[in-house]
């Protein structure tokens, strides 16, 4: 079970990455004026994909919870600094 929605993740990571690619190439093809209708369909076909291996995905009990605007905002995802904070002792460099 596991190994199987590992599998669909990884297949939903890939299925991403290209989505962005044709995004990128519609985006080219728009600014050249040229046709992207192809691209598009293509595109609309690989959200339709996307759709059914996210619910598959989630049938398995791999569904991964979005968090809301308020829950966004109390994360702390600042970097951490390089700096020691004060007081802190030093780390000795070997």
């Amino acid at each position: 079970m596991d190994n199987k929605l590992n599998e669909i993740r990884r297949k939903i990571r890939l299925l991403r990455e290209k989505m962005l690619s044709a995004e990128d190439n519609i985006r080219k093809q728009v600014n050249r004026d040229e046709d992207c209708s192809e691209a598009a369909t293509h595109l609309m076909a690989m959200r339709a994909t996307m759709l059914g291996l996210i619910g598959e995905r989630n049938r398995l009990g791999g569904e991964e919870r979005l968090l809301n605007v308020d829950e966004r905002l109390k994360l702390d995802v600042r970097a951490a600094s390089r700096k020691p904070p004060a007081g802190a002792p030093e780390r000795r460099e070997r």
